[in-house]
């Protein structure tokens, strides 16, 4: 899988906005969407990317969680898990509409997780409304595969 991931609009905690397009360019992106803030699924899933995360940073990665909550929210959420990586609100859920994140029974909101290198390609979508650690373990792996040093040179 190698689409450009779609123009997409976010919003910081602080009401200020940010692009896709902001995002992309510096370290591969973890975007994963998650239906809500506080409930078990989301908080187990958010968890289980704040204990993997310097492995993540390690690999050249940042992860970015995205749901339509708004910014206090997400705030109290970060703040209760201490999680150490970005939430983003989707009001409206434009975003995930544009990424083709689907609700579940048309209901709740998707649990979609991207890995998006440096050049802005979605290299692997993984999509599970239940296995939350499983979002995880596929992203970093991906993650890994795409950040391997170039071989050094032997003298």
């Amino acid at each position: 899988m190698s689409e450009q991931a779609p123009p997409a609009n976010f919003t910081r905690a602080d009401g200020s906005a940010v692009s896709m397009k902001d995002l992309v360019g510096n370290k591969t992106i973890v975007l994963y969407f998650y239906p809500k803030d506080d409930t078990a699924g989301c908080t187990a899933e958010a968890c289980s990317f704040r204990d993997s995360y310097e492995d993540f940073k390690a690999a050249g990665a940042e992860v970015i969680g995205v749901s339509a909550d708004d910014g206090s929210s997400h705030e109290a959420f970060k703040q209760k898990n201490r999680l150490p990586f970005t939430l983003l609100s989707d009001p409206g859920g434009a975003a995930a509409k544009a990424f083709g994140v689907k609700k579940t029974f048309g209901l709740i909101a998707g649990r979609v997780t991207f890995v998006i290198d440096r050049q802005g390609a979605i290299r692997h979508k993984f999509d599970s409304q239940i296995r939350v650690n499983k979002h995880v373990e596929e992203a970093l792996a991906v993650v890994k595969s795409l950040e391997q040093p170039a071989p050094e040179a032997k003298a």
